[in-house]
């Protein structure tokens, strides 16, 4: 079975597409560093020949609002007549647990936007909703810093290692599409200035945390709720101290 995986050299995408080989499947990683392009349409026609599967985990160059939205919605326009025009049986693509909850965030709103052209296509599809990812907890540092210190909300937070999601997708991509959505996180729910508190300990990283809980996370005000799974949620195995020690042990 050919199994194309666009963003296939990308952090979930080179997990997924090792995956699915060692399963015994014939897979192709599909970027632009592979000379295909969804948003030229570069190779796009071509690698799609003869594919069963398609499996969208491409990630937007870049973040601003406006450059976001045009990202996912010009790259799902493509993909998806091009899926249509190779007769692909099942469409799968990543998203993000609590992306219609908080509409402040420009990236969540683009992840919504290209929910729904999957939605409204004919192509039989399943999405697969993740929480953060553990590699991604040093940038939500990052992002909430002002001089020495971190500035975040102790709203709950459940994230999970990409080792996990791409164990996920693999599972959806092999199954019946379902016409709906699924979610997968990690292991616990933690208050997201602990989860960076952590973070800095085990980084030796000496900036402050001061909790808040009117900081904003990319733009978006959060409660518990905003970024957790409901209650059917598949759930990783991981946990983010066992993740921690592997990442000081390299």
């Amino acid at each position: 079975m050919k199994i194309v995986v666009i963003g296939g050299t990308g952090l979930i995408g080179s997990k997924l597409v090792k995956n699915l080989r060692e399963r015994g499947h014939e897979v192709l990683a599909a970027a632009p560093n592979t000379g295909v392009n969804t948003i030229t349409r570069e190779g796009l026609a071509e690698a799609l020949d003869g594919a069963q599967i398609v499996v969208d985990v491409a990630n937007a160059p870049v973040w601003e609002d406006k450059a976001v939205l045009e990202f996912f919605e010009t790259s799902g326009r493509n993909l998806l007549a091009a899926e249509a025009a190779a007769g692909v049986r099942h469409h799968v693509s990543l998203s993000i647990v609590g992306s219609e909850r908080l509409p402040d965030n420009g990236y969540f709103r683009a992840k919504v936007a290209q929910e729904n052209l999957i939605k409204g296509s004919r192509i039989p599809y399943t999405i697969l909703r993740a929480t953060q990812f553990f590699e991604f907890v040093g940038g939500i540092a990052q992002s909430a810093t002002v001089g020495e210190e971190i500035r975040l909300s102790p709203a709950l937070i459940q994230p999970i290692a990409s080792d996990d999601v791409a164990a996920a997708l693999a599972d959806v991509a092999v199954a019946a599409p379902i016409n709906g959505t699924v979610e997968v996180a990690g292991p616990e729910a933690i208050p997201l200035d602990d989860l960076v508190r952590r973070f800095l300990k085990a980084t030796q990283d000496p900036r402050k945390i001061v909790p808040d809980v009117h900081a904003r996370y990319f733009g978006a005000v959060l409660d518990d709720q905003s970024l957790t799974p409901g209650k059917s949620a598949r759930i990783g195995a991981i946990r983010f101290e066992d993740w921690l020690g592997q990442q000081a042990a390299r």
